[in-house]
């Protein structure tokens, strides 16, 4: 029996007065149906239960009471089947216990995303959630999959928290609550001391803010283990600057930290398996504002790596908090240095909201992305390093521009001015996030995500057991 499992689960085999759920599709549900009983075999066929993806139907008994229930998966008629769209269920069933009598093909999935379904951001308004369970399918390790809900749950909070009650100093508080829970330990540097401990652009993009920008530096394990460092961009809200936003671009700012966010929900996963790694979570973390003290379009600010950056948009702010993490980060050479961001609007134009656009040279690494990816059902897709793009990003007076003067390649050409700030890391990963869901599907509501945590956390549990 697991020893700690979420609300949404029971230990397998420990809820005899389970409802049955009888997962079908166009292949299965004729041999099913002729398992019921006379009066729910009579009562699926006048409610005209077909096989489709998503169908759902609740069978009585004798005396009217709910006898189970019926879901269709239909995986031969889809081109690219869901294994999470059992997650549904959740929404769709009564509340009580529930058991899987005929399992969808994917069980841990299937269970994962009946988790996932339930979320409910219930800090300012009453959660309208129902007392629902699944008994856990036979073999499925519930103390895992809990691992992965609460840091999946810690960053749809996390994004989904307003800019007025998530600055700098909170972000800086969530690494410290979560360092308290592993043992790990924390060190700030806010305000005019980044100018001092070298972290210009950092503290540029967030000087025009009434909140202190700061870098948040987490580590955890032992020292001798190879080195796994996480950098997170903690924009908690970007106006744009002075080259400010549109209204309604600003809409979703709030979730511009969204990288930061994944960072820490990942942390949680490799500090919470004992993984053996050591592990560092850098965080630049600012409110991208404007006041008399705002960096300008024009401006020239030299970066902690010595590179002199032009500032030709200060909307690009992301990518020159970043730079100055990435900086720190390869100073100490990681054996893998992994870094996440709500990044370009063209990594969305390209992939849809859903896809995480992946970087890096590491064809090895590349794959064991892909792979684990797949498995999880937590899609990512690697665009290229295209070096020969580089060009786009020369400045006539500076070392480089932050922007390109044009519009083609926008997350590649960001990609590679990161790319300038990693030399010594042995393997280097770049995640352009969306870190968000515009509408709901099964297991993932509308609002905030977390995007790549589940592929990432397989893998480092495969590299670093």
């Amino acid at each position: 029996m697991d020893a700690r499992l979420h609300p949404s689960f029971i230990p397998a085999g420990t809820a005899p007065g389970a409802r049955p759920i009888w997962c079908v599709d166009a292949q299965s549900w004729p041999a099913l149906r002729e398992k019921l009983s006379p009066a729910a075999r009579a009562f699926a066929d006048a409610a005209g239960f077909k096989p489709e993806a998503g169908n759902h139907l609740l069978l009585p008994d004798a005396a009217g009471s709910i006898a189970g229930a019926l879901f269709a998966l239909d995986q031969a008629s889809v081109r690219e089947p869901d294994p999470l769209l059992p997650g549904r269920l959740a929404t769709l069933l009564p509340a009580g216990t529930w058991r899987f009598a005929a399992p969808p093909p994917a069980p841990r999935l299937a269970a994962l995303a009946f988790a996932l379904e339930g979320y409910r951001f219930a800090r300012y308004r009453k959660s309208d959630a129902k007392d629902i369970r699944l008994e856990l399918p036979a073999g499925v390790d519930g103390g895992e999959l809990t691992q992965l809900i609460e840091a999946i749950f810690l960053v749809r909070d996390l994004v989904n928290t307003p800019a007025n009650d998530l600055g700098p100093a909170e972000l800086e508080q969530a690494a410290r609550t979560l360092a308290g829970d592993f043992g790990a330990s924390v060190r700030a540097i806010a305000g005019k001391a980044l100018l001092t401990e070298g972290f210009p652009l950092i503290h540029a993009v967030g000087r025009a803010a009434a909140r202190e920008p700061r870098l948040i530096d987490l580590t955890w394990g032992d020292p001798k283990h190879p080195k796994v460092t996480l950098v997170g961009k903690g924009v908690s809200f970007d106006t744009g600057g002075l080259d400010i936003k549109p209204s309604a671009a600003m809409l979703l700012m709030k979730k511009d930290m969204g990288g930061a966010a994944t960072a820490l929900g990942l942390a949680r996963l490799v500090m919470g398996a004992r993984l053996s790694v050591r592990l560092r979570v850098i965080i630049p973390a600012v409110e991208n504002s404007v006041s008399g003290d705002a960096m300008r379009p024009g401006d020239i600010v030299k970066s902690r790596k010595g590179l002199t950056v032009e500032i030709g948009n200060t909307d690009a702010e992301g990518r020159l908090i970043l730079a100055d993490a990435l900086a720190l980060a390869d100073e100490e050479a990681p054996d893998l240095l992994v870094d996440f961001s709500t990044l370009t609007g063209a990594a969305r134009v390209a992939l849809g909201p859903e896809i995480a656009a992946a970087f890096t040279d590491d064809d090895r690494l590349a794959a064991e992305l892909a792979h684990h990816a797949a498995a999880e059902a937590d899609p990512v897709w690697r665009m290229p390093l295209w070096r020969p793009y580089q060009s786009m990003l020369d400045s006539k007076i500076a070392d480089t521009n932050n922007v390109s003067a044009g519009s083609f390649a926008g997350a590649i050409t960001a990609a590679l001015f990161l790319s300038r700030f990693v030399e010594r890391a042995k393997a280097w990963l770049h995640f352009d996030l969306f870190a968000w869901n515009p509408s709901a599907k099964p297991g993932r509501p509308e609002g905030g995500e977390a995007q790549v945590i589940r592929a990432l956390a397989a893998l480092l549990g495969e590299r670093y057991r």
